[in-house]
């Protein structure tokens, strides 16, 4: 297991919002997250590379590890983590920068090599399927860039620093279905090189990309099993009806 959380509580302020939620997301897998709005999947997927960190009134219980890193050891650097557990968010969010540096801007960030940064961007803009649109216009601003592309741009961004995990927050919830093929062409490409976790409220989208399925409900894990298993075989009533359709 590559990602897991163990007796996972999180507080903010006196509200309990996840509650001893256990789970272990496989290496090289696509795991999403479902459940209706506001049942903490995306709170969950934010523990995962310290974002609570910038609230101050979190409080997390339990232990959240990498392999077998603790990440919410006060040891462990949090620009460290979040190189190697990287995000991508509901709406792209490209710096206000060219294509080229909304890339170089991260690898310039963690020192690596100056000689080694344009072959880095051009490889992580071919693994997001961007490369042949933009390898011409690197100077381009970003913002100029299609939504689908912008989103495609912030993928490249995380890859580039050849992260382990890729958390994504609805990544495709602002696009239109031809960009939203793409990027999920593209997630099943990535799998092959990362482990990635996704919320999405689609449940088409859940069947045809994830590999297993996380179903959660009032801040508690109700049900983790296969895809295959969550969408025809659920052991729970609750994940039954909401698979179902009969309440969301």
């Amino acid at each position: 297991m590559k990602l897991s959380a163990h007796n996972l509580n999180l507080y903010f302020g006196e509200k309990k919002v996840l509650k001893n939620v256990n789970i272990d997301f496989p290496k090289n897998k696509v795991t999403a997250l479902i459940g209706p709005s506001g049942c903490g999947k995306s709170t969950l997927l934010r523990t995962f590379n310290r974002m609570h960190d910038l609230s101050p009134d979190a409080r997390i219980e339990g232990v959240v590890k990498l392999d077998d890193l603790n990440i919410y050891d006060n040891k462990n650097s949090v620009t460290e983590i979040r190189k190697r557990i990287g995000m991508v968010f509901q709406k792209a969010n490209p710096l206000p920068k060219s294509i080229y540096d909304n890339l170089a801007y991260a690898l310039n960030i963690h020192n690596f090599p100056k000689d080694e940064i344009p072959s880095m961007i051009e490889k992580a803009l071919k693994e997001s399927y961007l490369w042949e649109e933009v390898k011409d216009e690197l100077k381009k601003p970003a913002v100029k860039l299609s939504g689908g592309q912008q989103q495609r741009l912030c993928i490249a961004r995380t890859v580039v620093l050849r992260p382990e995990v890729i958390l994504m927050d609805e990544p495709c919830s602002a696009l239109d279905p031809i960009s939203t093929n793409k990027i999920e062409e593209l997630i099943m490409t990535l799998k092959n090189n990362y482990t990635i976790v996704i919320v999405t409220h689609n449940m088409q989208q859940a069947q045809r990309i994830s590999d297993y399925v996380a179903f959660m409900y009032l801040g508690e894990l109700i049900e983790y099993d296969t895809a295959e298993n969550i969408f025809k075989h659920p052991q729970q009533e609750l994940t039954k009806n909401y698979v179902g359709g009969h309440f969301g």
